[in-house]
Order: C-alpha cells, then sequence, then structure tokens
C-alpha cells in the first residue's frame, strides 16, 4: 500500500508536487496556514483555504476538518488542512510513523524546526535543508542543471536572493498594509499601469505582460515583501499551468519517493 504523503504547504512548488504524486496514485495531504502567502494563486492549492476548493488541472483539493480526511482522499481528492505545525502526526487514527511520509515545500530557506515525530521519508525543498541533519533527502530548487535533482546527502545550493529571469517582473509590497487589486491573474498589463496598491501606494507593471500571480487580498503584507509576478510572455493560459520549475522539482520529488520504496522492499 502507498504511504500517505503529507506536504508542508500549498503554494507554487508545492502544488506541482501534490499534483504529479497524487496523478501516480499517491495519497497526499497538504498542510497550510491559515493564511497562506501564494502568489501564483491560480496554480496553487493553498487558496482551497480561502475558497473551499481549488482545482489545478483538473485535480481537485478541499478545505477540510481532519475528520473529513479520509472520505476526501477517497473522493479522490487532495485533503488541505490549516496545520501549519503538523499536528496530524501526532495523531494516530490519521497517520502512522511506519507509513507517512513528509515534502516540507513551504521553502522558508532557513533551518526548519523539527518534525513532531520521526517519519521513514523527509524530503525538504531548496535552501534550508541538509540531508543527513534534518532530513534524509533535499530537492533541488534553484534553477541551473541542478534544478530537481535529489541529494541523499548535503545540501542544496544557497539561497540567491535574486528572482529567476528579470528582476523587474516580481512586485514588491510598497508600504504594509493589504492589497487592493484593479486587475485579476492573467488579466494583461501594460508598462506603468496601476496593478493594485496597498494604502495609497500604487504597484505598476513594469513592462507589457500579463499579471501572473498577487498574493490574496485578506493577507496584511510588510514593505518590500514579494505580493505579485508580471509575466513579459503575455500568455495568459500559462498562468492556469503549474511551472517548468515546479514539474522538475516534483520529479525529484517522485524520485525520492520511489527511491525509498524501492529500498524498502530490497530489506522486506
Amino acid at each position: 500500500m502507498n504511504p500517505l504523503i503529507l506536504i508542508r504547504g500549498g503554494g507554487d512548488l508545492a502544488s506541482g508536487v501534490a499534483l504529479r504524486l497524487h496523478r501516480v496514485g499517491f495519497p497526499v495531504v497538504i498542510l497550510e496556514l491559515d493564511k497562506p502567502l501564494a502568489v501564483r494563486r491560480t496554480v496553487c492549492f493553498s487558496e482551497a483555504v480561502y475558497e473551499g476548493e481549488q482545482t489545478v488541472e483538473g485535480v481537485t483539493a478541499r478545505l477540510v476538518s481532519a475528520d473529513q480526511l479520509q472520505v476526501t482522499l477517497e473522493a479522490g481528492e487532495i485533503p488541505v488542512l490549516i496545520d501549519p505545525q503538523a499536528n496530524i502526526l501526532r495523531n494516530q487514527f490519521l497517520t502512522s510513523p511506519h507509513s507517512t511520509f513528509v515534502v516540507d515545500a513551504r521553502l522558508l530557506k532557513t533551518e526548519p524546526e523539527p518534525l513532531p515525530l520521526e517519519v521513514p521519508l523527509h524530503i525538504g525543498l531548496g535552501p534550508g535543508f541538509t540531508a543527513g541533519e534534518n532530513c534524509h533527502a533535499v530537492i533541488e530548487t534553484r534553477r541551473s542543471h541542478t534544478l530537481g535533482r535529489v541529494h541523499w546527502q548535503g545540501a542544496a545550493q544557497p539561497d540567491s536572493r535574486a528572482p529567476d529571469g528579470d528582476p523587474r517582473r516580481v512586485l514588491r509590497a510598497p508600504a504594509s498594509g493589504f492589497v487592493e487589486p484593479f486587475k485579476d491573474i492573467g488579466d494583461p498589463c501594460r508598462e506603468g499601469e496601476r496593478i493594485a496598491k496597498v494604502g495609497d501606494a500604487a504597484i505598476v507593471s513594469p513592462f507589457n505582460g500579463v499579471l501572473r500571480g498577487l498574493i490574496h487580498p485578506r493577507v496584511e503584507v510588510t514593505e518590500g515583501m514579494k505580493i505579485g509576478d508580471v509575466d513579459a510572455r503575455s500568455d495568459p493560459e500559462l498562468c492556469r499551468l503549474v511551472s517548468d520549475k515546479s514539474l522538475a522539482v516534483a520529479g525529484g520529488v517522485l524520485e525520492a519517493v520511489f527511491a525509498k520504496l524501492h529500498e524498502d522492499r530490497l530489506k522486506a
């Protein structure tokens, strides 16, 4: 029987991981904050926290309570629980320390706190994780020839502190407060056009393109925080597809999961 896989976080990369694991038959549960910080919300299962459900590329995730978890899995959907501390691992009726894998896809880029319980496979995405120390395997998340590779020893590349591609594409909060959007994700944007505002401070498009992502209006942001993304390719259809980077990272997670299962079969 396939292990239950808990994914901490439901953002862009986490959703690509969840999508691929779900499609090959693994039961997947997403653990999120009560106010997720995802920007590419049209392709993030974390949006289920705000909307009750979210469908990405034909797969539906649903916000549930712990007692609804099993029926949601049996319905072929991905349960989303508000459980940032992964306390579900302490619930022996819902998880087993012998058959539950954990993927930490929160992208905190700092060393994580220990899990509440030991699990057979703990996979970390990107900086902050060191295989053999605070997890079993690390998946590379930085764009390069090592993107998506599995490290069973050592760490991923350090945080470059720079976005992929044109750095102008990343929208940051000009002030602290709440984002008031003027456009929806997928809408066209002209250079200098207002996309949103925080208080009286406007957020304008850095170039012609489409709005690829924008943080949920219910999130209280701080000055300088990443809140959006503009795509110069001007193709709104791309706003509804998980990214190539997300799929590459998900491929690394799949490799690590199947490697662990193969190892266990050899030992049996």
